[in-house]
């Protein structure tokens, strides 16, 4: 009986992991849809809606979930404090550094989005509307490969750990 418990401990355990490594692939297009949208909305209150920056981020940080939101509230939060000001670069990249954990985005769309940093606030809204535009077009790309991994990598993950957990208690038997 004690062998038959263990067994299954064992293999809940094992597809657990593997179910865990699938929801990355899962929710990686999920993030990357999100910052679009939440890149969009910038573009929207900076040119259109002539909003300051800071106040552009805290809207679209209350509005988006999670990671993705709390970035944006970051970076809303280190532009406007009193004691010590921070360029926008720096506000961004920080904000981006302390929430990436909580994204599953990858190297490539941090990338996008630090060089993204370096231009906000630094030129005037035609400009920032262009490098807005073009770190969409780059999301959208990866957005497009982060569901070919979904479609590729995810049911193979969950499959991986239960087949994994099997294995062991085979081999245990």
């Amino acid at each position: 009986m004690l062998k038959l418990i263990g067994a299954a401990v064992i293999l809940f355990s094992c597809s657990m992991v593997g179910w865990q490594m699938g929801r990355y692939y899962a929710f990686r297009p999920l993030d990357i849809r999100t910052m679009i949208i939440s890149l969009q909305m910038l573009e929207t209150e900076i040119v259109y809606g002539a909003t300051p920056l800071h106040r552009a981020m805290a809207k679209i940080g209350e509005r988006m979930r999670s990671g993705i939101g709390r970035m944006f509230l970051t970076a809303s939060e280190l532009l406007t404090q009193e004691d010590e000001p921070q360029s926008t670069s720096e506000s961004w990249r920080q904000a981006i550094e302390k929430n990436w954990s909580q994204t599953a985005m990858r190297k490539s769309e941090k990338d996008i989005l630090l060089t993204l940093g370096m231009v906000l606030g630094n030129s005037d809204r035609d400009d920032q509307q262009k490098h807005l535009r073009l770190a969409i077009t780059h999301l959208q790309g990866l957005e497009e490969e982060a569901r070919s991994d979904k479609e590729r990598y995810e049911k193979m993950y969950k499959s991986l750990g239960f087949l994994g957990g099997l294995l062991v208690v085979i081999l245990m038997l």
